[in-house]
């Protein structure tokens, strides 16, 4: 990921004139890529300039508020009753981040009565509860539970939810949000160990054009800030686009898992990456299966980074008196491992049904002060316990 895709009408060639059918001038084109125009792109045609823009006003601050970290240890966050509300973007809740990753759970309980744009990251919602569609510019995109949605930044959208209960996993990353570059060959293409492939992902396919004028309300974050822009078009207003940067689709049940004769270190379980940290799976998979293999991980010493896993569903072979919706945080500086009598427990089990989601960070992460609220202080003692 990604590929190319088309969507609507577009001309033979780029840069040149495309006009409207009635006579009534060009659809304005608009490039929208990255790393100055050196990195993925695509080309989108509007019935209005783009640049329009009536009013722009400041909103609030938008940046996490880090506290101390305190004395280091492993962490348990319970979220299950996190509380509900506001919209998806306003009812978010940053626990925990540091320059390249945020992390952080929405339970929004009102629909988005704006448009939303990050200009400053990548984000990725992963679905924990709930459907919906996200729209935008580039058009629908249907998502259900266990969806991760990958949203580029300069991507103008609108989240509809349908009926209630909702809960997202959400990361944000100032870098792009890619697949693992091992497992694509020099073209982009999936190579045929990769754990998933081209098949998996769903793409934009119904493109809405608007063209009413009027006034539309986008809220963009930029520079750590929420502002408000009162555009004179609606925002949806493509006729048609082509190119590699949309948003899209990859659920977690169509994560392959690599599985071997021995325990099979966690990069096996990779699905995206950034700068300075991953994203893995954990999906219900067979365990080893060397006559004398110890499922249950080995203890370990992740060096030089964090590791964060939010548990989806199922029980998780390596750990006990954690739940569905918790988080645990890992961090570097003091190794760790399964907890007592996890390792026998594991010993001659044929598979797993767990479902978690693991963010590992190659820089420290900090900790909100609403992350400290829902912490289990007792879960650094819990390798305390009798084997």
């Amino acid at each position: 990921m990604p590929i190319y895709h088309k969507l609507g009408e577009v001309p033979k060639k780029r840069h040149i004139q495309f006009r409207k059918p009635d006579g009534s001038g060009l659809y304005r084109e608009e490039v929208m890529g990255l790393e100055g125009f050196s990195g993925i792109q695509s080309i989108l045609y509007h019935h209005h300039l783009p640049t329009k823009v009536l009013k722009a006003e400041f909103i609030r601050h938008d940046k996490p508020n880090y506290v101390d970290f305190g004395p280091l240890r492993h962490r348990q966050l319970v979220t299950k009753d996190i509380p509900a509300g506001g919209d998806p973007v306003t009812g978010r809740r940053t626990l925990m981040g540091n320059a390249d990753v945020t992390i952080g759970i929405s339970r929004p309980t009102g629909e988005m009565k704006y448009y939303y744009r990050n200009g400053q990251a990548y984000e990725l919602w992963f679905v924990h509860e709930g459907r919906g569609v996200l729209r935008s510019q580039f058009g629908r995109l249907p998502f259900h539970e266990g969806d991760y949605i990958i949203i580029p930044y300069g991507v103008t959208w609108k989240m509809e939810l349908e009926g209630s209960g909702h809960r997202f996993l959400v990361v944000e990353s100032p870098s792009e949000i890619t697949t693992p570059k091992r497992y694509r060959n020099k073209y982009g293409q999936f190579l045929e160990h990769s754990p998933f492939c081209e098949r998996d992902f769903r793409l934009p396919q119904e493109l809405e054009t608007y063209t009413e004028t009027g006034e539309f309300e986008v809220h963009v974050k930029v520079r750590d800030q929420i502002q408000r822009h009162v555009v004179a078009f609606h925002p949806f207003d493509v006729i048609g686009w082509d190119g590699l940067l949309y948003p899209w689709i990859f659920n977690i049940n169509d994560f392959e898992p690599i599985t071997g004769r021995v325990h099979q270190p966690p990069p096996v379980h990779q699905n995206f990456e950034g700068w300075n940290y991953v994203i893995c799976s954990f999906v219900p998979r067979i365990f080893d299966y060397h006559p004398e293999a110890i499922p249950a991980p080995y203890n370990h010493s992740n060096v030089n980074s964090d590791e964060v896993i939010y548990y989806v569903d199922g029980n998780f072979m390596s750990r006990k008196g954690v739940d569905k919706y918790d988080f645990t945080l890992h961090p570097y500086g003091m190794p760790h491992g399964p907890q007592p009598g996890m390792t026998e427990a594991s010993i001659g089990k044929e598979r797993t049904e767990e479902l978690a989601v693991m963010v590992d960070t190659f820089r420290p992460l900090q900790i909100t002060a609403e992350a400290l609220e829902l912490e289990n202080p007792d879960y650094l003692f819990s390798w305390l316990q009798e084997e």
